[in-house]
């Protein structure tokens, strides 16, 4: 029997799946594991010591549960993105990896790019504007800031890319990733700006690009002895996490949108037609020739774990029964959710976390129960922005860690107005990236959908009007606190 392993490398741990060409799930790993916050703006990771790592350990489980008689056919790794991993020749980082938009460093390097490329022309050819998202800027933020370190770098990685080198030798990026690198890539061509890429990338050598399902190399003999992988066995490009989450659970068609509930949210529609929004990412699909809107927020899961920290630690389960308890609006509670700054639709890298209306009689609950509705509230804004394109929503289907809390699940269906179908198998990105290897290697056609809708969360009508009244108040936070965050951020740098 043919087998597949797909692993990801997620925010805060790693996880891994070994599955059969039918979907069936014979084995599972994760590994927790913790980026480096060592400045303000700044979130890094150690691509090496964490990424490689957890992939080896991941995969040398998995490989230990294959059955007498079966055989690991197909491997497929993603990870969070887009991120930059700079590499010498031999794969050495030569700095830790740059994350994705949680970073904001190189915001004076985006606004210098925005204007050498200018505006129009970087949302017509990349889809989307400049912002902490961008890879490009972050190469430029190197080269300027740590010229000794870009001195000694002849490649460039995404998280993905850097593992696929690791197992392989190959050096490629899969399209999606690369269409989220700008403004090195076309997203409208899909391939790379030849007019631009070498004024960013400053010498650092090209990769070849691929589709995220494309068998792009096999494993050599440096992989199978960190991994424990057969030699030889075929490797696919793979893809950023939330990707191939969207893939997992049946996000294949125009129309169809994903909500992953996650340390942060994210969100990917499958386009019908090329479409750009300068509040939005359109990207290239995970499918060969296909186009995807996306957006995502700074924090969301996250924000709720430092709440559980700083409130005293008490057990996940305690939380939602006090937040449970708390009626729809928390008596007036709202938060704003940029602890971290925000990401779509502000982009604005110094905002910052608002709690408005507190008064002595709320309590833990309520503010649990005002951070997820902040949170929905932001993906309400979103959605209202998507409905924008050519290509209106359709179906929604919900996956990630955060549906365990039913308050976030159910506030997020009220205040959208949107019904989200919850998938059988919820397991994410690595159980998407398994199908990604069977599909590669021919295993399966490549419409094979492994995806089973087990149940749905309609909205509550009965909460329509407060949640409607409520958005217009929680709208006008941001921009009424906008000044002064700004000057509390400048302080306390």
């Amino acid at each position: 029997m043919d087998l597949f392993v797909g692993i990801d490398m997620g925010t805060g741990s790693s996880k891994g799946v070994l599955v059969t060409e039918a979907g069936d799930v014979l084995a599972s790993e994760q590994r927790a594991h913790r980026m480096s916050l060592p400045h303000p703006g700044w979130a890094e990771v150690d691509a090496e010591d964490v990424w490689w790592a957890d992939v080896c350990a991941i995969a040398a489980a998995l490989v230990a549960e294959v059955p007498a008689g079966s055989a690991v056919a197909g491997v497929c790794v993603s990870g969070v993105g887009p991120c930059l991993v700079l590499t010498d020749s031999e794969l050495r980082p030569v700095r830790p990896a740059i994350l994705y938009g949680i970073d904001s460093r190189a915001s004076t390097e985006i606004d210098e790019l925005t204007e050498l490329f200018g505006a129009d022309d970087l949302l017509r050819r990349c889809g989307k504007s400049l912002s902490s998202q961008a890879v490009g800027p972050k190469i430029e933020w190197v080269r300027k800031n740590e010229p000794d370190v870009f001195d000694r770098a002849t490649r460039w990685f995404g998280s993905n890319s850097y593992i696929v080198a690791k197992l392989t030798g190959e050096y490629v990026q899969d399209h999606h990733t690369a269409s989220q690198c700008d403004p090195l890539y076309s997203v409208r061509d899909f391939g790379w700006n030849a007019d631009w890429i070498d004024r960013v990338l400053g010498g650092l050598e090209v990769p070849r690009l691929a589709w995220p399902s494309e068998v792009v190399g096999h494993i050599d003999a440096r992989g199978a002895d960190a991994s424990g992988l057969p030699v030889g066995t075929p490797v696919v490009a793979g893809t950023v996490d939330a990707y191939a989450e969207a893939f997992s659970v049946g996000v294949r068609h125009p129309g169809d949108l994903m909500l992953m509930y996650g340390s942060t949210m994210f969100l990917v529609q499958v386009l019908a037609d090329y479409h750009t929004n300068s509040a939005l990412w359109t990207t290239a699909g995970v499918q060969e020739g296909t186009y995807a809107l996306a957006a995502g927020t700074s924090t969301a899961g996250s924000l709720t774990t430092w709440l559980q920290t700083v409130t005293g630690g008490a057990p996940f389960d305690e939380l939602m029964r006090e937040a449970s308890a708390v009626p729809a609006g928390a008596e007036g509670l709202l938060i704003l959710p940029y602890l971290a700054g925000e990401r779509t639709p502000v982009f604005d890298a110094n905002a910052r976390g608002v709690l408005s209306g507190l008064t002595l009689r709320h309590g833990r609950g309520h503010i649990f129960r005002a951070a997820y509705e902040g949170i929905s509230f932001g993906i309400r804004q979103i959605l209202e922005m998507f409905e924008n394109s050519d290509t209106p929503v359709t179906r929604a289907v919900a996956v990630g860690g955060g549906l365990r809390s039913p308050v976030w699940a159910q506030a997020l269906s009220d205040i959208t107005g949107q019904t989200q179908l919850i998938t059988e198998q919820a397991i994410g990105a690595s159980y998407g990236d398994g199908l990604l290897a069977a599909i590669g290697v021919g295993a399966v056609p490549p419409e094979t959908d492994w995806a089973t809708v087990s149940s749905e969360l309609p909205p509550n009508p009965a909460n329509k009007g407060l949640y409607d009244d409520l958005y217009g108040s929680w709208l006008q936070l941001y921009p009424a606190t906008r000044d002064i965050v700004h000057a509390s951020g400048r302080r306390s740098r």
